[in-house]
């Protein structure tokens, strides 16, 4: 099974990337303009294989385009530059809206409460994160997702917030921390992410002034979703301000952003 999985990898990733895809990216997807040719090269081939294995359904009258899965899968595929990856194996379908969905979702506080909101969302990938291997969907906003692709330094990205979820899902469960290369490298990133993530919580109930988005400070899951979004979105304001934040990351997502212009 796993050598046929990457046969079957190794011929989409030599498929040839259509040249309006590529006019796609130029366009549409900011990040594109500060990669090097070699991560672009990369980028696209991660792009082949995510496309080949995942299943894109449109909602609420949304018609699924090539633009659609390509913008989708090239944000998705950006936090997978320069690492060995699975390809989100606890992501089969991707379900994408219009814009702002109704939905129920079962978040996990400060101290460990449990509450129930139902409200419009951006993204979910709640049931990706529940089971790793189960295959569940991602949900999308399509205007949120164009939106991030064409903005790449406002901080806020639905695409790259959602699969950091499903990234921090495959660890087995959903608390901030995916899985790393070292056993040993668990220990500095709980201290300073576990460091930063309190005195985000704690600048937002003294409504102090803070760098990272206060949604944050919900738990530890969305402060990692919400540090990955800087991290790519407003590298060097991360570094400035968050340091030693912005090293952990670099080293998990072995890519060093505030370096790119």
């Amino acid at each position: 099974m796993w050598s046929f999985k990457n046969w079957r990898r190794s011929r989409a990733a030599r498929r040839e990337f259509p040249a309006a895809w590529e006019r796609t990216l130029r366009d549409r997807f900011a990040i594109w303009a500060r990669l090097s040719v070699a991560d672009r090269d990369e980028l696209k081939r991660h792009i082949l294989i995510f496309l080949a294995e995942k299943h894109f359904e449109g909602c609420a009258g949304l018609e699924i385009t090539d633009e659609v899965r390509l913008l989708i899968a090239a944000q998705a595929c950006l936090l997978l530059l320069h690492r060995e990856t699975d390809y989100y194996p606890g992501v089969g379908t991707i379900l994408v809206y219009p814009s702002a969905f109704i939905a129920t979702s079962r978040r996990v506080g400060p101290g460990g409460v449990i509450t129930e909101e139902t409200g419009p969302r951006l993204g979910e990938a709640w049931h990706a994160l529940s089971s790793p291997l189960s295959g569940g969907p991602v949900i999308l906003a399509w205007d949120h997702v164009l939106h991030g692709a064409g903005d790449a330094r406002d901080g806020q990205n639905v695409v790259l917030h959602e699969f950091a979820h499903a990234l921090d899902g495959e660890s087995g469960g959903m608390d901030g921390a995916p899985m790393l290369d070292r056993r040993s490298s668990y220990l500095a990133w709980a201290r300073v992410l576990g460091d930063e993530y309190r005195g985000l919580t704690q600048a937002v109930m003294s409504q102090a002034p803070h760098t990272l988005n206060a949604y944050g400070a919900t738990n530890p899951a969305e402060f990692f979703a919400v540090a990955t979004e800087m991290f790519f979105e407003q590298p060097g304001r991360l570094k400035s301000t968050h340091p030693a934040l912005y090293d952990q990351l670099r080293d998990f997502y072995k890519q060093d952003p505030a370096g790119r212009g």
